[in-house]
């Protein structure tokens, strides 16, 4: 049986002498990486004796030359011993394929990088955007099919998410909707305060926070709270592996995870809008108490004269649509996830700037739309 692999250093004739011995191969890497690494070259010449080496594998070979380099990058001549014949063919295959060179990177030119960084990445949000519209053309054949068999529809699992999105999301909608009210009230009134004009404060808050600030904060948050989970929870099954459980018992994960969840949303959120719509309007009423010296009886009766039921309406009829653009987002996104937990929360952050990107297009798309119906 042959021996392992050894090396020794003896001093030359004008230098340093490695002589180097044995099976120098993959099974003994460990010990001979560890024993080249022991082997201290100077400036003075360095002669490496292969000629008692009995095994030679690649692993082995690259040792040696890796070896060699180390004694030449010091500044010390380097001069061989070749192995035995036998072993010969293979070390010099080896020493002559060496380290690949570096490449010098080209040389850069920052326009046209920016050109093609830029077309990256409207090819990528070209394709993300088609791959969306393609996920809500399947959600609409689902629900289509629901709409034949609504039993196919898991109740149990819609109220659960109602809960969770809807009714777990009460308290911190209310604070920020109470919040923005209060804060919309004393700015408005301090502006309008140098025009002798803060009983318009009323008008401002009860149309600023009925058509745009109630539904929008709430989209937001909702986007953040809901949307994140629906991607964190539908990735985590895509790491585990359950939603291809689901499709091998031959359910439909767009049935089962999808469906249920932008239902509820859709339910939920239009019942959110309207709690914060009640807490920003109670919030601006406290404030106007203290700011423009009037009573809740007042501050309601020049509510009622401030802003309509259209006035209502326009920031309710966002709701359904803004809560199918988050669960369509969060859920796509659930979907997409790899089997990593990296790309779980790549894709969660994700699906809650893509949430609140569509929700502020799309409200930017109501106002013109409203404003040109005159509602």
């Amino acid at each position: 049986m042959t021996d392992a692999g050894w090396v020794k250093s003896e001093p030359g004739g004008d230098g340093q002498a490695w002589q180097f011995g044995g099976a120098w191969t993959l099974s003994h890497a460990n010990a001979l990486d560890e024993a080249t690494a022991a082997l201290r070259p100077g400036a003075a010449p360095v002669t490496l004796d292969l000629s008692a080496v009995e095994m030679l594998d690649t692993a082995g070979a690259w040792l040696i030359m890796r070896t060699a380099e180390r004694a030449g990058t010091g500044g010390a001549k380097v001069s061989w011993i070749e192995p035995p014949e036998a072993l010969l063919p293979l070390f010099k295959r080896v020493l002559d394929a060496g380290a690949e060179p570096a490449k010098e990177p080209p040389p850069r030119v920052l326009f046209l990088d920016w050109l093609a960084d830029l077309g990256a990445a409207t090819e990528a949000v070209i394709k993300d955007s088609l791959d969306l519209i393609a996920f809500f053309g399947a959600l609409v054949e689902t629900f289509g099919r629901i709409i034949v068999k609504p039993k196919r529809l898991r109740w149990v699992s819609v109220i659960s998410h109602i809960e969770r999105t809807g009714l777990n999301a009460l308290p911190i909608v209310g604070m920020i909707s109470f919040l923005v009210g209060v804060v919309m009230a004393f700015q408005g009134a301090d502006q309008l305060r140098r025009f002798g004009a803060q009983v318009f404060t009323i008008n401002m808050v009860g149309i600023s926070v009925l058509r745009e600030m109630g539904i929008l904060l709430t989209a937001i948050v909702v986007a953040g709270r809901s949307g994140s989970a629906f991607t964190a929870e539908i990735g985590a099954m895509q790491v585990n592996e359950e939603v291809d459980a689901l499709r091998v018992t031959g359910l439909d994960p767009m049935e089962v995870l999808v469906a249920p969840r932008v239902l509820a949303l859709m339910i939920a959120l239009p019942l959110l809008a309207f709690f914060a719509d009640m807490m920003g309007l109670l919030g601006g009423g406290l404030m106007s108490l203290f700011l423009l010296d009037i009573n809740f009886s007042q501050y309601w009766r020049l509510l009622n004269n401030a802003v309509g039921l259209n006035t209502f309406l326009a920031g309710i009829v966002k709701a359904p649509v803004f809560a199918l653009l988050i669960a369509l987002v969060g859920c796509f996104e659930g979907l997409r996830v790899s089997g990593s937990a990296e790309s779980v929360g790549r894709l969660t952050t994700r699906s809650v700037v893509e949430g609140i990107f569509l929700v502020i297009i799309f409200d930017a798309f109501f106002s013109v739309l409203f404003s040109y119906l005159g509602f």
